[in-house]
């Protein structure tokens, strides 16, 4: 019986069945796929770290390496598994030429390595070890990526030419964050250009059990070995893996969310106005001895079967879309391990909105005890009680049309039933604006702040060589007496140790410098102004247990000296781990040297690039904005095919939405069109009165979610910005996107769709509505 009955109101009433078929496929199809890409990004990170046995703890070192001490401390350190020291050969970008792709532009550090014997694998594209032949290379995967290099393309390093036999997984170096990238080639080939480069020392350790991993960092920190360099560890690993595809998963999972709201809004929509063209029929059943639960097993058993078949298309959707999605992280990670895992979370994912969906509308169909069988057959729709609008008097209204006032009345009066589309409207909005800010923050030339970078014109990175202090020096002296240069700063970074109260002796590095003329985001506090006042990291800040006003001592020269803590900034650079400082010292050896500098004239900063460039051969010279496409131009791809994805999500809702309640609308007010239309109102005139509705539940529908969207939005996007590094996040809002463009689609869309939903007003009889 109740597939017979099923059937034939799916017939009697195919475009709601339709509708809401769509929403529980978008519904059951977001969440299924974000579960899926979170166990699939997880799972393929572990894979690829597990397979080139990623280092616990990695400190890079430039300079004099006594091997031998690091030997001998590996050995007597319990917490010690598996040790060694890996050469990284630092060149110049402009010596390496892929594929006839000159490297000099590049703003990585490239380099050169032999494949390891212990731990720290580097893997080809199908998770395998590489044992590259003499005259072979194999490039960074990104180089593949961004279509610099293919298989099969000559490369000629430093004169000496190769052949790249493929490409490699780099479980340290893969993500475009982290600042260097390693080519592979074979002891030979590495023995001849060994001398055209600077070598950098990997100091690498496996530990018996991560969770040792603080107690190790502080015991090699107060052995006093080399660090000369960034100090890397495992979890730090992980994230510059995850970040990108990471930001996306996180637009998914937050429009996911919303649509399965969104969902389940819908779906009391199309239930309320099948009740409502139902009305008189419910009230015959009721009358004739039918019990509720035999009327609600009707309805239920329709709705399970329409659940059931958008769970499904909404699964069987996630097979059409997944691959696409995961075909960045099987790029650069391979395949996950938890690849099964992935899909019967994905069932799960499913399961949860078809259960949800039914125990919603199992609570939607309680109205039935309240339904009158004498009301309901006699005047075969619902009788509402109305109210709070009696000031808002026609009489009163000497601007408004008459057509425009009756339908703002109308909203004011049935608020309740307003609310259902107002709340689905202000989700899409949020839906739409969130995304797009995100993207706009993450591309403005201000996002650099977040990560520990100033806003500059050109960048200078001086590394990897002798006399760093005095080469900076040179071009700052250049910088002087040049005209077309209005300001620039040289921080260099230093390393000193610090001791928090009784713990462990610490390394810190400190970047000695002018921070006010480029200055970073803070999220507390400001620049370090005096010479005893020290600017923190957010992450190093954590760690320490240090916020604004605290003490923190250095041992500068041999001597304690007590710092203030004035502020804490957002860094995702070098791990995340920095300090700022403004006073002078001569003792600690330079680990690098960064110079910023501001151009009057924009138009010329390429020609002043070339022109450095030419001078200073020892530096790497970029363009701020080449600098940050280069880094962080993978997460921005991502993150803005998620904001467009989520644009047609919420443009493709709120039509159907507003068809949806419209249609509703329009069933249950079948006597009150009929009374007007006695009265002489036309069909256009009810038609406006019903566009005036959708537009003043649009207007402030589009006021609320935009101001949601710039505070919890913002909020939410911060949380997630904050774990990788960059805390006091603010949206980089466009105007003209956000409080122009998308309200005006918005407009468009839901005004299409009450034209549309409203056309079956004018076929209401006057005759067959109105009855006493």
């Amino acid at each position: 019986m109740y597939s017979r009955i099923i059937l034939n109101d799916v017939l009697k009433s195919k475009l709601i069945t339709l509708v809401t078929m769509i929403f529980v496929a978008a519904a059951a199809f977001l969440v299924s796929l974000a579960a899926i890409l979170v166990v699939n990004l997880s799972g393929a990170i572990d894979t690829l770290m597990m397979q080139a046995k990623t280092p616990h703890f990695m400190q890079m070192h430039s300079g004099e390496i006594d091997t031998a001490r690091l030997e001998a401390f590996a050995e007597e350190n319990s917490y010690v598994d598996d040790f060694q020291v890996l050469e990284f050969l630092n060149a110049d970008g402009a010596r390496i030429i892929v594929g006839g792709n000159s490297l000099a532009g590049s703003v990585q550090d490239n380099g050169f390595s032999i494949q390891s014997e212990k731990f720290d694998y580097l893997l080809d594209l199908g998770g395998n070890l590489i044992n590259a032949s003499d005259g072979e290379i194999y490039v960074p995967v990104c180089y593949w990526k961004d279509g610099t290099a293919k298989p099969g393309d000559r490369a000629m390093i430093y004169g000496k030419e190769f052949t790249v036999a493929g490409f490699l997984r780099d479980s340290q170096m893969n993500s475009l964050l982290a600042s260097s990238k390693r080519f592979l080639i074979s002891e030979n080939d590495y023995a001849e250009i060994k001398n055209y480069g600077s070598t950098e020392y990997l100091i690498e350790f496996r530990l018996k059990n991560l969770s040792a991993l603080g107690e190790f960092e502080n015991t090699y920190t107060s052995a006093g070995l080399e660090a000369n360099g960034p100090t890397i560890t495992y979890p730090l690993f992980k994230m510059l893996n995850a970040i990108s595809d990471g930001l996306m998963i996180a637009v998914i999972l937050l429009i996911s969310v919303l649509v399965v709201a969104i969902a389940f809004m819908c779906v009391r929509f199309t239930l309320l106005a099948k009740i409502e063209d139902d009305y008189r029929e419910i009230g015959v059943m009721k009358a004739i001895g039918m019990r509720v639960s035999d009327i609600k097993k009707i309805y239920l058993a329709k709705y399970a079967a329409i659940a059931a078949a958008g769970s499904i298309l909404g699964f069987a959707l996630t097979f059409v879309f997944r691959g696409m999605l995961l075909e960045n992280i099987r790029l650069y990670m391979g395949e996950s391990h938890n690849s099964a895992f992935a899909l019967f979370f994905g069932i799960i994912g499913v399961l949860l909105v078809f259960f949800a969906m039914l125990a919603y509308i199992r609570g939607v169909l309680g109205r039935f005890g309240k339904i009158s069988a004498a009301e309901a057959i006699r005047f075969g729709i619902s009788q509402e009680k109305s109210g709070g609008a009696k000031y808002f008097c026609l009489s009163r209204s000497k601007l408004v049309d008459t057509n425009v006032f009756l339908g703002v009345k109308d909203v004011l009066t049935r608020k309740g039933l307003y609310v259902t589309m107002f709340a689905v409207l202000v989700i899409s909005v949020f839906i739409i604006i969130v995304p797009q800010n995100l993207y706009n923050t993450i591309s403005s030339k201000n996002f650099i702040k977040y990560m520990g970078i100033g806003s500059c014109d050109i960048r200078i990175d001086i590394q990897q060589i002798d006399n760093i202090s005095q080469k900076a020096g040179e071009i700052a002296k250049v910088m002087e007496r040049d005209n077309s240069i209005s300001k620039f700063a040289v921080l260099t970074t230093k390393t000193f140790q610090t001791k928090s109260g009784s713990g462990p002796v610490e390394r810190i590095k400190v970047e000695l410098g002018d921070h006010s003329a480029f200055p970073v985001k803070y999220s507390e506090g400001r620049v370090p102004a005096a010479e005893d006042e020290l600017a923190l990291s957010s992450i190093n800040a954590n760690e320490l247990g240090k916020s604004v006003g605290d003490v923190m001592e250095l041992v500068i020269q041999g001597k304690e000296k007590k710092f203030t803590v004035c502020g804490i900034y957002s860094d995702i650079t070098n791990g995340g781990k920095t300090a700022k400082a403004v006073f002078t010292d001569d003792s600690a050896d330079s680990m690098w040297s960064i110079i910023y500098a501001e151009l009057p004239d924009k138009s010329r900063t390429g020609a002043k690039i070339s022109e450095y460039i030419g001078r200073f051969d020892f530096a790497k010279i970029s363009d701020i904005d080449q600098y940050i496409t280069q880094t962080f131009g993978s997460t921005r791809s991502s993150v803005e095919k998620a904001a467009y994805a989520a644009m047609a999500v919420a443009l493709a809702v709120t039509v159907l939405v507003t068809l949806l309640f419209l249609k509703m609308l329009v069933a249950k007010d079948r006597y009150s069109i009929a009374v007007m239309k006695a009265f002489g109102f036309t069909n256009q005139d009810i038609k406006v009165q019903y566009v005036s509705r959708s537009v003043f539940v649009l207007i402030f529908g589009i006021v609320l979610g935009t101001l949601l969207a710039n505070t919890l939005g913002e909020a939410l996007a911060g949380a997630v910005i904050a774990y990788f590094g960059a805390s006091s996040f603010q949206f980089a809002v466009n105007p003209l996107s956000a409080y122009l463009l998308c309200p005006a689609v918005m407009i468009c869309a839901a005004l299409t769709a009450t034209i549309i939903g409203t056309s079956g007003a004018g076929q209401i009889k006057i005759s067959e509505n109105i009855k006493e």
